[in-house]
This record gives C-alpha cells, sequence and structure tokens, in this order.
C-alpha cells in the first residue's frame, strides 16, 4: 500500500462536461479531486454514500436537497446518502476536495 501519492501523476475521470476528478482510496473511504470549469455544471444526482467537502480554490454554487449556497475557499458542506444534490460553478474554476464513505466502486480506475 502507498501511503503518499502525488496527485499529479493520477488520471482524470470525467464526471460531467467540464468536470473531472483524480480519485484516490483506501478501504473505508475515497478521495476525490474535483475540478469543475468555468461555467460547468455537476448535474443534480445522489448516490448511497456520505460525502463531505470542502472547496479550496475559486467558488462553487452547491444545491443540497433544495438548499442552496456559493462556498468560498475554507467552506465546507457534509451530504448525507441518498440526498439530491448538484455542484456549479461561475466565472472560474472550482477546485475540492470530497471525501465518500463508503467507497465508490464505480470511482476506483
Amino acid at each position: 500500500m502507498a501511503y503518499f501519492i502525488d496527485a499529479r501523476d493520477r488520471k482524470t475521470k470525467e464526471l460531467a462536461t467540464g468536470a473531472r476528478t483524480k480519485t484516490f482510496w483506501g478501504e473505508q473511504m475515497l478521495l476525490s479531486l474535483v475540478e469543475v470549469d468555468a461555467n460547468a455544471l455537476v448535474p443534480m444526482h445522489t448516490h448511497p454514500h456520505e460525502q463531505g467537502g470542502i472547496v479550496v480554490e475559486g467558488e462553487l454554487e452547491m444545491g443540497i436537497d433544495g438548499e442552496v449556497k456559493l462556498l468560498q475557499p475554507g467552506d465546507m458542506y457534509i451530504i448525507p446518502g441518498n440526498v439530491e444534490h448538484y455542484a456549479k460553478a461561475y466565472d472560474v474554476k472550482a477546485i475540492a476536495l470530497d471525501i465518500f464513505s463508503p467507497v465508490r466502486e464505480e470511482f476506483k480506475y
């Protein structure tokens, strides 16, 4: 098992048009470093996994279960499993670090 990972060496996985991730996982959790291009949208969706995250760069509008907020770097969010949510960037690219538990098998690549 690798204890240290260089994210620059990881290929990306497309999430939606203009949104991609690099994922890293252990046995019980998965990290997802998400980039959302300016004016791109990760459409409304659900999954059974609990998701927490933090905006690292840019601004990201997030809608979670009907509540909408514009997030800035350092802002965090927690999304329970099976709750509808989306993310949208505005004029600049946004980067967020998402953490999922349990591991999302479809994000292992």
